[in-house]
């Protein structure tokens, strides 16, 4: 299936993507056993790790999460080649096409690298999630496009930055980003350092929450059809890889700065599991200093509603936190 459909797909169809919670009655302890079993595995031949991963397991979806959480658990990221590819991924910002041939014969290069360094960038974490989900019969593809951090913010003229997957399970098609789940790059006094720190959430991520911070390009699919979901999704809020576990979708508001006039509230909205009994705040910082908000909470079946009025001028940071774990972040500038 070609990457042009699944743009479409992201952009008006969101929902006919899978998600985790079709497996909830999975125990994925023997895939994770046995991805641990083979830590530091050679990548010098690839089909016998891939049958080594997944032989024993009875079901699809165990299979698939094997090889996910080895990439993930045994991949370093490679902050250099990041830096590289990101400076050589600018001079195609404004030519898609040109992008996309280009990233298609880096491609096998990082590969190589990822193979003797077992280090790589997002690039090489996709690609190797494709080539060992394709050797144990997974249809798999890369997605090339955009991705927002809290540290990585983006501009309607950003180059892309970012690539992950799609998996088909028992025919559906589900989004899972290894490199994001492989841990984080530290930077300590202009020296990077990478932490492997192995994150569940996005292993068959809820694609709602997934569009928020990745995009798909597409050379096939009309630069008009990026313009206004484009804006959207470089003006949507900061969105912290905790809200991936629950999953927790920040709704309202639609942008992260907003401005209003002292004196009016402004609701929060949150779409959350049924089950969920956690602790949600809304925590104010105005300039450097944060005290909790104290906002009109109304709790519906699958949504959470914080109305916060504010009372004086200023620009305010408002973090929503939930157990005491970041979630989003908006900017309200209150005239």
């Amino acid at each position: 299936m070609r990457i042009s459909f699944l743009l479409i797909t992201l952009l008006f169809s969101i929902p006919s993507f899978a998600q985790r919670s079709d497996f909830q009655e999975i125990d994925f302890t023997k895939a994770d056993s046995i991805a641990l079993y083979y830590k530091d595995a050679s990548l010098k031949n690839l089909p016998v790790l891939a049958h080594n991963l997944t032989a024993s397991l009875k079901t699809d979806v165990e299979k698939f999460r094997a090889i996910y959480t080895w990439i993930s658990s045994n991949i370093a990221n490679d902050y250099s080649s990041y830096v590289k590819i990101s400076n050589k991924r600018k001079r195609f910002a404004k030519d898609r096409e040109a992008f996309l041939d280009w990233n298609r014969n880096i491609t096998p290069k990082v590969f190589k690298s990822l193979l003797e360094d077992k280090k790589t960038a997002c690039t090489g974490y996709a690609y190797l999630v494709k080539e060992m989900a394709n050797l144990a019969g997974f249809a798999c593809d890369i997605v090339d496009g955009y991705g927002r951090t809290p540290t990585l913010l983006l501009k309607e003229d950003s180059a892309p930055n970012h690539s992950w997957n799609r998996v088909q399970i028992n025919d559906k098609w589900y989004l899972c980003d290894a490199t994001w789940s492989a841990g984080e790059t530290i930077v300590v006094n202009g020296t990077p350092f990478f932490e492997s720190d192995y994150f569940d959430g996005y292993f068959l991520a809820d694609p709602v929450l997934f569009a928020k911070n990745h995009f798909p390009i597409d050379k096939e699919s009309d630069q008009s059809l990026k313009t206004d979901a484009f804006k959207a999704y470089v003006e949507g809020p900061v969105i912290y890889k905790e809200a991936f576990l629950a999953p927790i979708i920040p709704v309202v508001p639609t942008v992260m700065h907003n401005t209003i006039t002292k004196g009016t509230s402004v609701t929060f909205k949150l779409q959350v599991p049924k089950e969920i009994d956690q602790d949600i705040q809304l925590l104010l910082n105005k300039g450097g200093s944060q005290k909790i908000g104290n906002p009109n909470v109304i709790k519906k079946a699958s949504e959470v509603s914080l109305t916060q009025t504010f009372e004086k001028k200023g620009l305010y940071d408002v973090h929503i936190s939930v157990d005491e774990q970041l979630i989003a972040t908006y900017v309200i500038k209150v005239k």
